[in-house]
């Protein structure tokens, strides 16, 4: 199980996307990802775009907010993706967030209770898996206990979506949750907040957040500067949680520049 490496990015141009999207695949990431929001491009055109500059990188939203789309609409957008990839599209996908309510307003769709929106989960990607050939793999986020255990029974690969301030103990209970509801080797991945004394925008202007705070509270998505020690500690998860996939800001690709330079011999083989 080799450690994997996905870039979050959001195109300010057509240009400026295809020349992120090469970028991210000649620099070594496995996976270009997109959020699903209305204040940022619908997923599924923008990865196509990325798709037609790019060869190998795979694609996947990040993710798609179930309550958005009807099951039909996710299954034809899903086989327009997997055939403009050549089969490198992932269906990232989730019950959409809390705050997210208000986008299914402006979109004349209905939200619906937690357990409506698990029910909608399941039922979307069990008509992904029968109509889409090749079926994508399926990257279910999931934070609370319902979620988790919904997602350990048909997830290829959870995202820990874990909040900024989530310790390292918390993120080892999110696991054992998952690992309680199924007996299969379920892969996760986990988004980090920062490096160093760097933050993302969002985190550190609209979330108020600093990275002595956040390291004062023993934030896991706080990554340290020091290639050295920050890969320690994504070796250390990976062999403990089988969380062998990382998620990188693109705002902080620079600094998280050196800790994937150490990988790089092995990135070929993932």
């Amino acid at each position: 199980m080799s450690m994997k490496f996905g870039i979050v990015i959001t195109p300010r141009s057509g240009a400026e996307w295809a020349t992120a999207a090469r970028d991210a695949e000649q620099q070594g990431y496995r996976t270009i990802l997109l959020p699903d929001t209305l204040n940022t491009p619908s997923p599924f055109p923008t990865l196509a775009a990325a798709a037609a500059v790019t060869s190998t990188v795979r694609l996947r939203p990040n993710v798609l907010a179930v309550p958005l789309r009807t099951a039909a609409a996710t299954v034809r957008e899903t086989t327009a993706l997997q055939l403009l990839s050549d089969g490198r599209f992932e269906l990232g996908i989730g019950s959409g967030r809390p705050d997210a309510s208000a986008e299914a307003e402006r979109l004349g769709m209905p939200w619906g209770s937690a357990a409506e929106r698990r029910a909608q989960l399941a039922d979307t990607i069990a008509a992904v898996r029968a109509a889409v050939d090749p079926a994508p793999p399926v990257i279910v986020a999931a934070s609370g206990p319902r979620m988790l255990a919904a997602a350990a029974e048909f997830a290829d690969r959870i995202l820990l979506a874990a909040g900024p301030q989530v310790t390292e103990a918390e993120l080892a209970d999110m696991v054992r949750i998952v690992r309680d509801h199924t007996d299969r080797e379920i892969p996760f991945s986990h988004q980090l907040i920062g490096i160093g004394d760097r933050l993302p925008y969002w985190t550190s202007t609209r979330l108020g957040l600093s990275t002595d705070g956040l390291r004062a509270a023993g934030a896991a998505g706080l990554l340290d500067a020091d290639p050295s020690a920050a890969a320690d500690v994504l070796e250390t998860r990976r062999e403990k949680y089988g969380i062998d996939e990382v998620l990188i800001p693109g705002e902080l690709s620079d600094a998280f520049a050196p800790v994937l330079a150490r990988y790089a011999t092995t990135i070929d083989d993932q």
